[in-house]
């Protein structure tokens, strides 16, 4: 039992704040922090981790609190409140921009946009925290041509679990640098990133086709992705008739409004029904912010604080064709008609360069996201949708596929070792140095 005076908090450091709120997006794992603290620099939250360590007090970062399964949670330990960290600030280079990492990418996109720049990769939300989709890796609508919201990462300022402040790169620390960025805060906690930027085109066209048929929507999905004129390719399965599925592709083409896309041209050859298509022109600031609208209405109607069990899985793309009609047939996915949203996003492995990542061989890769909603106070339900996410990762990982580490999965040491596979040695030995006392981001229990 950890002693009693453990629970004073260290002095000279950040503020406590007991009014930030510890559940998660995903509400289904709870947790009772030591302390909430707040850090406002790098050194209040060094000196959090350099108190923390030797006395063995789990630290864990929050930062949207937009983890599905508790991963970010704090059991008698330290919750980290990352959100007085929020500064965004450009740099002498134009292309790049220095963001903290309690910063959400709203504001990020709002300060790049200003310049007429934008990060090259953003999540679909983008509420979210830059310190948390960073240490997850982070995908986007465009992640089939520019690989992770991490990729774009040139510098990172992290506090290892020895309390020390260091800032690393491919060329300064590379050992750190690599197991930073989709490494689960395992063995760092990010204070701020530099990213890359790319020029923000003024309007985009977005086109949305849809399919009846799993077969030809994979193909054109695949066709677009490798097309140089689109810069987004994602797409979804929604519930149709009769208890049918259609699919949706969405891709966006960038375009300054003088000279607007050739539709006839960009979607010649496709087998989409065309008497359904939707086209329509939009700001790059509108399509960036697309999801914001979906919030509010989730947020009115309670969906939004209801216990979310999601799931997402890479998978080789020839074995995706087969194995998403398949689950969307089985009668244990049915809540996903009613509750819930599958996304489906073409990926290149080569693209994808965060060391830490786990993907599947090959080179075309899909990302299947089944983003169900369970309903509130209903435990038996969470239960089933768990136990259905398991049962997926295993019939995924037959077919060669990998777990996104952020799924309502639950996961002991061992399946954690066979997830990170040959890499699992290194990552163990980078815990060992930078991470002894095993103090961060208990909650994906990675260690036994």
């Amino acid at each position: 039992m950890r002693p009693a005076s453990l629970r004073v908090p260290p002095p000279g450091t950040a503020h406590s704040d007991a009014t930030c709120p510890t559940p998660d997006f995903g509400h289904i794992v709870a947790s009772r922090p030591l302390d909430v603290r707040t850090p406002h620099t790098g050194d209040e939250l060094r000196d959090i981790v350099a108190f923390a360590g030797p006395r063995g007090i789990p630290v864990s970062a929050r930062g949207g609190g937009y983890s599905m399964y508790g991963q970010g949670r704090a059991e008698g330990g330290y919750l980290i409140d990352m959100r007085a960290l929020n500064a965004v600030q450009r740099t002498a280079d134009e292309r790049t921009l220095v963001a903290e990492a309690g910063a959400r990418w709203r504001d990020v996109v709002q300060a790049a946009l200003a310049e007429g720049f934008a990060p090259p990769v953003l999540p679909d939300h983008l509420g979210a925290s830059v310190g948390g989709t960073l240490s997850t890796g982070g995908f986007g609508a465009s992640s089939h041509r520019y690989g992770l919201v991490a990729d774009a990462v040139s510098e990172v300022e992290v506090v290892t679990g020895t309390g020390e402040q260091v800032t690393c790169s491919r060329r300064r620390r590379p050992d750190l640098f690599d197991t930073v960025l989709a490494g689960l805060g395992q063995c760092a906690l990010i204070v701020r990133a530099t990213l890359r930027l790319v020029p923000a085109p003024a309007l985009v066209r977005r086109y949305r086709l849809h399919y009846s048929l799993p077969g030809p929507y994979f193909a054109d999905q695949r066709r677009l992705a490798h097309h140089d004129h689109f810069t987004h390719v994602s797409g979804q399965a929604r519930p149709a008739l009769d208890g049918a599925w259609d699919y949706v592709i969405d891709a966006v083409t960038p375009h300054t409004g003088q000279r607007p896309p050739d539709d006839a041209a960009l979607t010649d050859g496709l087998r989409h029904d065309r008497d359904v298509e939707e086209i329509e022109d939009l700001s790059y600031a509108e399509f960036l912010y697309r999801m914001d609208r979906d919030e509010r209405i989730l947020r009115v109607t309670g969906e939004w604080e209801r216990p979310h069990p999601w799931l997402t899985l890479l998978l080789p793309e020839a074995a995706a064709v087969s194995f998403v009609p398949a689950i969307l047939a089985d009668s244990g996915q049915q809540g996903l008609r009613t509750c819930g949203t599958v996304q489906l996003r073409p990926l290149g492995s080569d693209r994808l360069r965060a060391p830490m990542l786990r993907k599947p061989m090959g080179e075309d890769l899909c990302l299947v996201s089944l983003m169900r909603t369970a309903p509130p106070a209903d435990a038996d339900a969470v239960r089933q949708a768990l136990a259905a996410n398991r049962e997926l990762y295993e019939r995924a990982r037959e077919l060669g596929g990998t777990l996104h580490a952020v799924s309502a999965v639950q996961m002991t040491p061992r399946d954690w070792q066979a997830h990170f596979g040959p890499a699992w040695e290194g990552f163990a030995r980078a815990k060992t140095q930078y991470d002894p006392h095993q103090i961060l981001t208990r909650g994906y229990d990675l260690w036994p």
